[in-house]
Parts: C-alpha cells; structure tokens; sequence
C-alpha cells in the first residue's frame, strides 16, 4: 500500500531509519526532498536519492473532535482570550500539513479542557496580526477588543499573540491602556501545539491563574520561566525581552525582575514584586491609541554613513540604539574616519527639521550616561535626548505614544520621565541576567 500524507512511515536510507508522520513538502524543500514529522516535533527532509525504502506503519485516522460545551460557573472569573494569530491557538492538520486556527470559545476548552475548571472562558479573533507584520493601528484594534470585553464585565483578559513580537506589543499596549481595573496578560507560545513540548497550554492555564487567584491589575506578560515544564513567570511589560529565537523561557526581564511565579503543578503564586495597581472596579478603563507613525529606530554600527541619518530627515521621532553608554561615530581620530565630519551635521539637520531624537544603548543590561566621554556631551549640544535605562523597542513604541498625544514640548519632557516602569530609578545589578 503506497503511504499517503498523514501516514506514519519509516523512511529507509542506507544510514538511518526514520520514523515520522509523512507531510507534504513545504515550500522550503524542493521536490527532491520527502519531509516527515518526528515524534519530538520537528519535521526534516530527507533526500529522495538516499531513500532505499518507505514503510507504512499506520493509515492515518482523522479524530473526531467533539467541541465542549460551554457551561458558566457561578463563582469563578469571567477572563477573555482575544486571538490574534500565533501558535497559541493553532493545530496541525496532518494531511494537508497546514495550520487550522482555533478561535472559538468552543475550540480553546476543547484543546485546553483544564481552563473550565478556573474560570468561565469568552473567546474570539481580533484579527490575525502576524507577529512581524505589527503596525501601530493593530494596537488600537486590540484596545477596542479590550476596551468592549471591560464593559460585558471581564474580570481579565488575556492576548494570544506570536512571540517575536509580543514584548514590544506589551510595551506599547502599557502606554495605551492608561489606567485599566483588570489584568491584561499578553501569552504566547514558541512552541507549536502539535509538539509534545509545545509551551502553549502551560502559558495560557497560568496567565488565567494568574488572573483567579490575584488582585493584581495592569499589562504583564506570562511566559514559561525555565525550559522544564514547572513555572510560569509574570514579567514587566515594558523591561522584558526576547532573548532567544526558539527556547520556552526565551523573555526574560532586562535591568527589571519578574512580577510573580506562577507554579504550575501547584498552581500556587509567589509574588516578587509587592508594588503593584491592585483591580478596582470603580477604576474606569482609560485608553489613549493614538501613536505617531513618522518614527523611527537606527541601531549604530561600524562603518555609517551621514545618509542613514539624514533620511530620518522630517520624521517627528527617532530613537538611536547607540553603542555602550549612548555613542554613535561622529569624531574622526583618524584620516580613514573622515567621513564621520559629516555624521554631526547630519543628525543635526534631522533634529533641526523638527524630529526629537533620543539616545539609548545597544547593551542589554546598564543606562545611558552622555555625560562621561565627550562624544557623548558634544551628542547632548546637538540635542539629543538620553534615553536612561529604556529598551531601545521600548523607548520607539513610548516616543510614538507620546507624539501621539502630547504636544512637542511635553514630549520632550515625559520622553525621559518614568511613566510605566520603563525606566528604573537606579540599575539593579542583581537585575543583571537575573
């Protein structure tokens, strides 16, 4: 019998044996490739010239799913999950080797049954907004959602969202919810549901405990901690980082720590930080979407030239990612520098054309100090605007907000003031790679 997609197979090469369910090649391969799906999770293809055999195991059998019925519970929360695309909520149809979203709120408890036993679950798509094609109005969309699921009575919601940008997405909605009664958890999940290590079920069962069981109110994220599978962590929505391309515990917070741990076996939280907006129905749900789009972010490197500052040039904002205390080239110790007699000028015209500019460090961990070198003192004459302890991402997504809803100059002020945490008072150095 000729194996079809979904099958278990082995696949015989002169070397190895590979057993795995057998999917239809994706566009990375070429048709000279035949692409199964181990048991770990990860699919690889194997070259049809080195293939001597392909055993079927097992005809595929499509599961019936029979969706839950959604039942409300006198006594436990009311929490919301907004999707927005991402793995969260995403299955893997073996036979078309696609990806089957799952929204509803039927769909959720029947793929993460345990979430009844918590609380009374509302779910729907915002829109699908891939994590790399982010725009600022995608925030205001998800605000909207937030702000219609606070008035039906939420007592939390949580943000199903991809990774790769979900850090910047909760900086940017800490800004915009101004002041809210109930958590808003943003959950992902860097591994896909079809693993057997898929992370998602874990973030989202602890994100809604987090919700049940505290007062806490305000924008966080929620994350696995480790890369076992034993807690969860509530971390700062404006101070926490992607620091891994694939690991479960890839956000980790930068010169910050985590809010609380969540214990997922015990479902037991320990709160680390104390200081914190508590719920409060009375609060009213204050949210200001409005984001300046002519900003930009540029990272200094080696070798710059004047022009990738000068097309900046009319922009409202910028922000300089710049090097160790708020660097970026300038001065010329030497002959084979000289170009750099043009970079001044350049960013000066770019400031003179109305934009404000603002400094902060490629380095993960410490601050922005202009005061000590005299590149940085001749960079603060210009009128460049020190950036403190901000994530470069951070500051771009506060500097839009800002723009977006203040005037000129009261930007200028609030762009170096504490608004959401995203500027630490002192660098903790036990926050260093904590």
């Amino acid at each position: 019998m000729i194996p079809e997609y979904g099958d278990v197979v082995k696949v015989h090469t002169k070397e190895d044996v590979y057993e795995g369910i057998l999917l239809p090649r994706p566009e990375i391969f070429d048709e000279n490739y035949t692409v199964i799906k181990l048991d770990n999770g990860y699919n690889i293809g194997i070259e049809n010239k080195k293939i001597t055999k392909i055993e079927l195991v097992k005809k595929y059998e499509k599961k019936k799913e029979e969706k839950r019925k959604i039942e409300y519970k006198k006594g436990l929360p009311n929490i919301s999950i907004l999707h927005t695309g991402g793995t969260i909520a995403s299955k893997v149809d073996y036979r078309s080797g696609g990806v089957v979203a799952a929204f509803s709120p039927e769909d959720i408890v029947s793929m993460f049954p345990e979430l009844t036993e918590i609380a009374n679950i509302d779910s729907e798509l915002i829109a699908n907004m891939w994590s790399d094609d982010l725009r600022f109005p995608h925030f205001k969309l998800i605000a909207k959602a937030i702000e219609k699921k606070v008035k039906q009575g939420a007592d939390g919601v949580i943000i199903g969202m991809g990774t790769d940008n979900l850090a910047v997405a909760s900086a940017a909605l800490t800004f915009i919810v101004e002041q809210t009664p109930i958590p808003i958890i943003l959950v992902g999940a860097q591994r896909s549901s079809d693993r057997g290590s898929s992370d998602a079920a874990m973030n989202l069962i602890c994100a809604t405990e987090f919700i049940a069981k505290t007062d806490f109110a305000g924008v966080v994220i929620c994350m696995h901690e480790h890369s076992d599978d034993k807690t969860c962590v509530i971390l700062p929505p404006t101070k926490t980082k992607k620091l891994h391309s694939s690991r479960r515990d890839a956000f980790k917070p930068v010169n910050d720590t985590i809010i609380a741990r969540v214990d997922y076996n015990m479902r037991k939280i320990e709160f680390i930080k104390n200081d914190y907006v508590k719920k409060d129905k009375n609060i009213k749900l204050v949210i200001k979407p409005n984001m300046e789009e002519k900003i930009g972010l540029l990272k200094i490197t080696i070798n710059m030239f004047p022009e990738q500052f000068e097309f900046f040039k009319g922009y409202k904002g910028l922000v300089i990612e710049g090097t160790g205390l708020g660097h970026m080239p300038g001065h010329v110790p030497n002959e084979l520098a000289n170009i750099h007699k043009k970079i001044f000028p350049a960013i000066k015209m770019v400031i003179d054309s109305g934009c404000i500019v603002v400094m902060t460090t490629t380095c993960l961990f410490g601050r922005v100090q202009m005061q000590v070198y005299s590149k940085g003192r001749d960079l603060l004459k210009l009128g460049l605007i020190p950036g403190e302890d901000m994530l470069p991402e951070t500051a771009f997504v506060k500097l839009a907000w800002l723009l977006g809803n203040h005037k000129k100059d009261e930007v200028k002020e609030l762009i170096g003031k504490n608004l959401r945490g995203e500027i630490s008072e002192r660098t903790d150095e036990k926050a260093f790679l904590y």
